[in-house]
């Protein structure tokens, strides 16, 4: 399907200009005339949807979402109309998958819906936790500022993923070159050496008949090697989708030695930066928790929010559960009663959540300078090995000859 360009006037006079997905340019000019456009010119763009080399056709990008919430609240603050906010946002929009998702918003919304409705409609692109937020915002009053803070948490949120990604791209691709140069040394290089090895008839030391024989397996089955170690990854990747294995997985995330301690932190901010946020936009307290358990992406975790929420219900106290669990910090639980005690529990979650925050930028920067040389080491001890191998047999060579 392609991209279309327009500009159209409305039944009362206006002049509106965007874009439309459709297979054909008369496919378009229906779908306007549908909308109660009058269409004045229409044009194909050169981008399609999942054919261009533009990272950005397909989805709407985190950044774009940021732009999106600020520009709009400060237009909303300014007591500019929304239907008007979402179409000048429209036109300075540059994905045009969102400009199409922004006009279809921005009628909705012009049709009679609530905004929070017709973002509800884009649930790809606009989590639960935002049209959540959205809506308190609407109830209150103040969808201006929840926009605000909204496009902060995702700011903090991008920045954190970042961080992670950014101390974790070093050491990938060091392990990832010496995988392949080690598989390329196995063989192709280490055959060669062989027949010269096996030529002079002497005996080999127990490391390299090891080597010896790794060689010959590798290259003989290297395709069945790489066809199984995709295979296999093929058959993770599904096993992850199924309940099962995804509950597997995020109960082993946490126990990783190192990793683990990561992981959590990360969850535990996930969990205090969105009940916070909820909390603050005055959406009860059961609904935030069961939207929370959602935003925190593991289901160890997402078990023990539901089980709160259930405890709630039943008239405990919020940190019932997380004082018996293991997944939550003493501090976290403890903290947690006091700002029950004090009326104050938002401030509490978001103190906790800037604390966890700095914790992991600690433990990200730790874990770098634990992680580089381990690396080399490991490269020494490999390295040192083949060397070993290959030049133990010529030391006994050379002795038999003197």
């Amino acid at each position: 399907m392609a991209i279309y360009k327009y500009r159209a006037r409305t039944n009362d006079g206006r002049l509106t200009n965007g874009a439309v997905e459709a297979v054909t340019e008369s496919d378009a000019a229906e779908l306007l005339n549908e909308k109660g456009l009058i269409v004045l010119a229409l044009s194909e763009t050169s981008q399609k949807q999942g054919k261009s080399w533009n990272i950005n056709i397909g989805k709407v990008k985190h950044k774009d979402l940021v732009i999106f919430s600020r520009q709009l609240s400060v237009m909303i603050s300014a007591t500019v109309p929304i239907v008007q906010s979402l179409r000048i946002l429209a036109q300075q929009t540059v994905n045009p998958i969102f400009i199409e998702k922004i006009i279809e918003m921005a009628d909705d919304v012009e049709g009679g819906m609530r905004f929070s409705s017709a973002l509800s409609k884009h649930g790809n692109t606009f989590s639960n936790f935002y049209i959540a937020m959205v809506k308190s915002g609407e109830t209150s009053g103040k969808l201006d500022e929840i926009l605000q803070y909204l496009a902060d948490q995702m700011e903090k949120d991008y920045d954190l993923i970042s961080r992670i990604k950014s101390a974790m791209i070093y050491p990938v691709f060091i392990i990832s070159s010496m995988v392949v140069v080690g598989f390329l040394m196995m063989t192709f290089v280490v055959p060669n050496m062989t027949k010269m090895l096996e030529e002079t008839g002497a005996e080999l030391p127990l490391v390299t008949r090891i080597l010896i024989g790794t060689s010959d397996f590798m290259s003989s089955y290297w395709y069945y090697i790489i066809f199984g170690v995709a295979g296999l990854i093929v058959l993770f990747r599904f096993w992850l989708k199924s309940g099962v294995g995804k509950l597997t997985w995020d109960a082993l995330k946490i126990q990783i030695p190192i990793f683990g301690t990561l992981f959590k932190k990360v969850y535990i901010v996930r969990f205090t930066r969105s009940l916070s946020t909820h909390i603050r936009g005055g959406v009860p307290i059961t609904s935030a928790l069961t939207i929370t358990a959602e935003v925190v992406d593991n289901k160890a975790y997402e078990k023990l929010i539901l089980d709160t929420v259930d405890e709630v219900e039943g008239g405990n106290s919020l940190a019932t559960l997380f004082v018996k669990s293991k997944l939550m910090p003493k501090m976290l639980s403890q903290m947690m009663v006091i700002g029950e005690k004090t009326g104050k529990l938002d401030n509490v979650l978001e103190k906790l959540s800037d604390f966890y925050s700095r914790e992991i930028d600690n433990l990200v920067d730790g874990l770098t300078s634990l992680i580089e040389p381990l690396i080399l080491i490991v490269m020494g001890v490999g390295v040192g090995g083949m060397v070993a191998a290959i030049m133990l047999p010529m030391f006994k060579v050379a002795q038999t000859i003197s």
